[in-house]
């Protein structure tokens, strides 16, 4: 099989004893640590901060959706069909190494969605008047292959912060802030490129 592969891709032909054959990277398994994350269509009433913002990430949970079970039983069978479907949450752990757009835009996106200053829930106001949203159109996480070209997307909608955690202060340990963000959205899709 790899014979093949490498003839039809390199146009090359191995036979025993006749020289290496390329190694190629089109085999390779993805690196899970290869990603980015941005976000598009954030609410308008973040106005002060970008809309479209692509922010370092060290780690997400893994995103997926789940369909519940409609169990029908007839006599002696039991047989199930697919019911509701639920997505899962997903927590992003951000690098927050001194950008104040970092933690003031993901601070400022979970006041729209609860702002406990006022206790406001999703009401704050829009430029221009209206009444704001709280959700982001689309939040994509783009994986990376080795050259760092974007090889597969995964793209949830409506997207909101369901909660914000800074990272423990700690004079113990050696290493980088981070924020915790966890997001809550309704639907996603998963595509290669």
């Amino acid at each position: 099989m790899a014979d093949a592969f490498y003839k039809t891709k390199y146009g090359r032909n191995f036979t025993a004893g006749a020289g290496l054959p390329v190694i190629s990277t089109d085999l390779d398994s993805h690196r899970i640590y290869q990603f980015e994350i941005q976000f598009t269509g954030l609410p308008a009433n973040l106005a002060t901060y970008q809309q479209d913002l692509t922010l370092a990430a060290k780690q997400v949970t893994a995103p997926g959706m789940g369909v519940e079970d409609i169990e029908v039983n007839r006599v002696n069978d039991k047989i199930f069909y697919p019911g509701k479907a639920s997505p899962e949450e997903i927590t992003v752990t951000f690098d927050n190494l001194m950008l104040r757009k970092t933690s003031e835009t993901l601070w400022g996106w979970f006041k729209a969605t609860y702002d406990p200053m006022t206790g406001d829930l999703t009401k704050h106001s829009a430029p221009g008047g209206g009444t704001g949203t709280f959700k982001a159109n689309r939040m994509d996480i783009f994986q990376l292959d080795n050259t760092g070209t974007v090889h597969s997307t995964t793209q949830l909608y409506g997207v909101w912060p369901k909660s914000w955690k800074a990272a423990e202060f700690n004079y113990e340990t050696n290493g980088f802030h981070t924020l915790e963000v966890t997001f809550r959205y309704d639907f996603m899709d998963q595509f290669d490129s």
